[in-house]
């Protein structure tokens, strides 16, 4: 598991999340823990580490 913070993108506030590195390709919707907005978390992983992260508003 890897934490990863990233601003959220409906209030700006900075916020965290554990990531499981072990699966290459992951999209999911997790809610902001600040303004419970969704948040469509992208994430790309090589042998356990962390290529790519991308942090959408629901649906963009």
């Amino acid at each position: 598991m890897l934490e990863q913070f990233f601003q959220c993108p409906y209030c700006w506030e900075e916020i965290s999340m554990l990531l499981d590195t072990s699966v290459s390709t992951q999209t999911y919707v997790e809610d902001c823990e600040v303004c419970c907005n969704p948040i469509e978390i992208s994430i790309r992983c090589t042998a356990g580490e962390l290529q790519e992260f991308q942090a959408n508003p629901l649906g963009q």
